[in-house]
């Protein structure tokens, strides 16, 4: 036996497929519900909901990590809830989005966004990656994203556009790592708290995708 097969939450691919099925199945499951209540959010958002949306989606996203242990079953509640605020948050960006483009815009994002989330799903199941290595990378490049946003609001040297574009590829970057991790046996984490790591991948990439087409389709 070796070292990897002892250790349950190895960084590489190193159980039973049956087991991580099982995982990406519920993960899966417990994702796809939660954007139909986002687009039930987006659908019944007030046109003020942005700011508010913000506040219980971050707020809530604290409540899983304290409940995703002690009580599945409200770490699931949760998450749905955030989902359902999740769309209070992006809805005045994608109603300004379909107001500006077109509703067609909306769905072509939707669209792009799932094949490409099933395309790096098929990366990270085929591939043996050290997930440890690429969320250290994505994360250390989400923080540096920020900080650049942060600098670019008052000295204007990023374009949306470029923006969009980094953004794309530091999620996907995180995507293709939460997917590992998945494959690698979850490495100790519930499905809710995997399905939450999937989920606001899937919400950036799906914005920043939304934002290149939309400005594609504009010029």
């Amino acid at each position: 036996m070796t070292e990897q097969r002892m250790n349950p939450y190895s960084t590489v691919i190193d159980i039973p497929r049956e087991e991580t099925a099982s995982l990406l199945a519920k993960v899966l499951g417990i994702t796809s519900f939660g954007f139909l209540v986002t687009a039930l959010g987006v659908a019944t958002a007030p046109a003020w909901s942005m700011f508010p949306g913000l506040i219980a989606v971050f707020a809530l996203i604290f409540a899983i990590r304290f409940a995703r242990k002690s009580n599945p079953a409200l770490a699931l509640g949760l998450f749905l809830s955030l989902t359902y605020f999740m769309g209070w948050e992006i809805a005045p960006i994608i109603h300004r989005y379909v107001q500006s483009v077109g509703p067609s815009i909306v769905f072509q994002a939707a669209a792009t966004t799932g094949l490409g989330m099933a395309c790096m799903g098929c990366i990270a199941y085929l591939f043996q990656i050290n997930y440890r290595r690429i969320a250290g990378i994505g994360f250390a490049a989400l923080l540096v994203l920020i900080l650049l946003g942060i600098a670019s609001m008052f000295l204007h040297f990023l374009t949306p556009d470029t923006y969009s574009w980094l953004t794309l590829g530091i999620f996907t970057l995180l995507t293709v790592g939460d997917f590992a991790r998945i494959r690698a046996g979850g490495d100790g984490q519930s499905a809710v708290s995997l399905s939450l790591s999937i989920y606001l991948d899937a919400i950036n990439i799906f914005l920043a995708i939304l934002q290149l087409l939309s400005g594609r389709r504009r010029n």
